[in-house]
């Protein structure tokens, strides 16, 4: 298997070599016979990463007036992308590919350790050490940063005021609190107000990746491609915690996303753990404006590295290894990179908290929103994004993810824990590989 992808690896870059000279096309970037240079950039959502990035372009033309860098942005699905990326890197041509692609921290190792030539180094345009560092994991690769930091998928729990006092609980009743104190405060909510405390859909872990971050730990162990299933405490923990919440009959059970957003909405649920992208969807509702807060993610109650701050989601922009590859470096050095300007325009504009630790001093960051009652919720999920514990996301998080989803049911069924983990570690070390 190493010497089919060795040899895989190395038609790769022949072919590359190849074809740059024929890359001369706006889908790869380059010069025109104008001499203007041209980049492609790939992103999925209109409003949030495609706006972030029209931004980025409007920011760079401020700062370069004279320059002739035409920013072509093409709206794909992340489905989508996924698919062309890997379609294009498999069959050794990069010359559909674009300049620039957005890729989910979760699938970057995946595309990271798969095609390391098909990158660009960013590591002379970019500073780790200058974004949150739980970032860096998925957007380098052996002391090499390919990624530019993006926005923050930080965790918070959204709460319903108005429930919790109706219940007896105080917000200060709500900081930094465990996993069994939740459930406690939501037998309560349940009891005297008739409401589920949170929704979930029995298909979609994401409860169980912020669980497992907070604590440091993740599916795979720290070399990205090793299972990590069976005896791993924090994983252990997180899978009984769900157990609990789910049999404490607080949950409102739900099947995709119209029904998760509707039931927050409808006001049928008092809290919404989740990452801070859904703020927007939360404020949509304008008659629950003062009703909300935001308070510190819940942490392990019996593990002691967890800590109240997680991550869910989140991307990352990188640079294909392809014609027009320096000047789009140099175009996400000025702005992703480092323009904290930029990073106010986001914030107020589309709600894009990024990861860019300069950024946080910036005043957009230090705003009260009205919606949460004056609290100043951007100031707080930058303050959360720098306790993010760091881990290695690897390449198979949903490959696993689709293996846990099966054994949480048979474990919700009676299955004993060990014996959930023990089967998904020994289909995962067969799986995938």
């Amino acid at each position: 298997m190493k010497k089919l992808l060795a040899i895989m690896l190395a038609s790769f870059v022949l072919l590359t070599a190849c074809s740059s000279k024929e890359n001369n096309v706006p889908n790869n970037g380059g010069a025109t016979a104008e001499g203007t240079k041209e980049i492609t950039v790939w992103a999925w959502d209109k409003a949030f990463n495609i706006g972030a990035m029209e931004r980025a372009s409007e920011a760079y033309k401020a700062k370069n007036p004279d320059s002739t860098l035409k920013v072509n942005i093409v709206e794909n699905a992340q489905a989508d992308i996924i698919q062309k990326l890997n379609a294009g890197l498999n069959a050794g041509t990069t010359k559909s590919l674009p300049t620039i692609v957005l890729i989910e921290d979760y699938r970057a190792q995946s595309f990271l350790q798969a095609y390391p030539e098909a990158f660009f180094d960013l590591t002379e345009f970019i500073k780790p050490g200058d974004f949150a560092d739980y970032k860096i994991g998925p957007t380098s690769l052996e002391g090499k940063q390919y990624g530019v930091p993006f926005d923050t998928g930080a965790a918070g729990l959204y709460v319903r005021k108005d429930y919790l006092e109706e219940a007896g609980y105080k917000l200060a009743d709500l900081q930094d609190i465990d996993w069994k104190k939740f459930i406690e405060i939501g037998k309560a909510v349940k009891t005297k107000t008739g409401k589920a405390l949170l929704t979930q859909d029995p298909n979609d872990l994401g409860l169980i990746r912020m669980m497992i971050q907070s604590a440091g730990s993740w599916y795979l162990k720290e070399d990205g491609t090793t299972p990590n299933l069976a005896g791993n405490e924090a994983l252990k923990e997180a899978f009984e915690t769900y157990k609990e919440i789910m049999d404490a009959d607080i949950v409102k059970v739900i099947s995709d996303w119209s029904q998760f957003v509707g039931g927050f909405n409808s006001g049928e649920v008092a809290t919404i753990p989740t990452g801070n992208w859904i703020t927007a969807s939360v404020k949509a509702e304008a008659s629950q404006s003062g009703k909300w807060a935001v308070v510190p993610f819940p942490k392990l109650t019996n593990n002691p590295n967890s800590v109240n701050a997680s991550n869910l989601g989140g991307s990352s922009w990188y640079v294909m290894n392809v014609d027009g590859k320096e000047a789009a470096a140099e175009f996400l050095k000025q702005t992703f990179g480092s323009d904290v300007d930029l990073y106010q325009k986001l914030v107020t504009e589309i709600g894009a908290i990024g990861t860019l630790k300069a950024a946080a001093a910036g005043d957009a960051y230090k705003q009260a929103d009205e919606f949460f009652g004056g609290q100043k919720v951007i100031e707080d999920f930058a303050k959360w994004t720098e306790k993010i514990p760091k881990v290695n996301y690897g390449m198979h998080t949903y490959a696993i993810e689709d293996i846990l989803v099966v054994e949480m049911q048979n474990f919700l069924g009676g299955k004993a824990i060990d014996k959930v983990l023990n089967d998904a570690q020994a289909q995962a070390e067969t799986q995938v590989k």
